[in-house]
């Protein structure tokens, strides 16, 4: 960031999940100098670059921002954003969506006044609420992850071609269900052998009862925003609008880099 603006940008898998955080933090930084790094998400786990607190919620931007982690390394003062823990009807924890939601009510300021619902779709989705500035607590779905592991599990055994063009059908299809999860999604094995449909078709349609029953757990909802990059605001709006919902949208990148700047005192 040079005057509040994106200069470069560079690109990987994210320290954390490499063996060494702080080599892969160097290999990341290349020839770059910088007085000041700013980290979120992973790099602050146990296992990762340096490890930050939780915060509990509820929790303000204030609150969030004097809890980060601060070392040095290689002449550079680090900063390392904390995650959030809320222990309302079970504990449950974040570690890098607290930076897009509070850098969302920055570059959204409708977001820092009443109370709103926030979906940060991805591997593990989080839905977080939020009022006059603060969040006050969130839920995660393993949505993306457990996606992942039916596309390898005996769901596709049945084989055949992945007819892409049969995906937005079978998304469709696995939204309208209703029912005991673990008996819906047999059906895309089912509907392969027996029913005529592509495996295309079966991935959509898993993708598509997954996000259902996601929705579903969260209703009723009223104003709401996603936070994602543009192919999953694409799917979730259309699973939304489903349900005669509209929802705004803002791009994942802006709200992680305006998060970002509310921990680095000189910006």
């Amino acid at each position: 960031m040079e005057n509040g603006a994106v200069a470069e940008r560079r690109e990987g898998p994210g320290i954390a999940r490499a063996g060494d955080p702080a080599a892969a933090l160097a290999e990341a930084l290349g020839d770059w100098s910088a007085t000041r790094i700013v980290l979120c998400g992973m790099a602050g786990a146990r296992n990762g670059f340096h490890e930050a607190p939780y915060v509990s919620c509820p929790a303000g931007a204030a609150d969030w921002r004097s809890r980060a982690a601060v070392c040095d390394w290689r002449q550079s003062a680090v900063a390392i954003a904390p995650g959030l823990v809320t222990k309302d009807g079970g504990c449950d924890v974040m570690r890098g969506e607290e930076t897009q939601l509070f850098g969302a009510m920055v570059c959204a300021p409708r977001l820092a006044r009443g109370r709103h619902c926030v979906v940060l779709p991805g591997t593990h989705s989080k839905w977080a609420r939020l009022s006059e500035g603060r969040i006050e607590g969130f839920r995660t779905f393993m949505t993306g992850e457990l996606f992942d592991l039916l596309q390898r599990s005996s769901l596709f055994a049945a084989g055949g071609e992945a007819g892409e063009a049969d995906v937005a059908t079978g998304f469709a299809d696995g939204l309208d269900r209703r029912g005991a999860m673990s008996s819906l999604l047999f059906e895309a094995r089912s509907a392969q052998l027996a029913g005529g449909k592509s495996a295309g078709w079966a991935s959509g349609f898993v993708s598509g009862v997954l996000i259902g029953a996601e929705i579903a757990a969260m209703e009723p909802l009223e104003s709401l925003t996603i936070i994602a990059e543009p192919a999953l605001v694409a799917r979730y709006s259309l699973a939304l609008g489903r349900r005669g919902l509209t929802p705004e949208s803002l791009a994942a990148e802006d709200c992680t880099i305006a998060g970002l700047r509310l921990l680095d005192a000189d910006a």
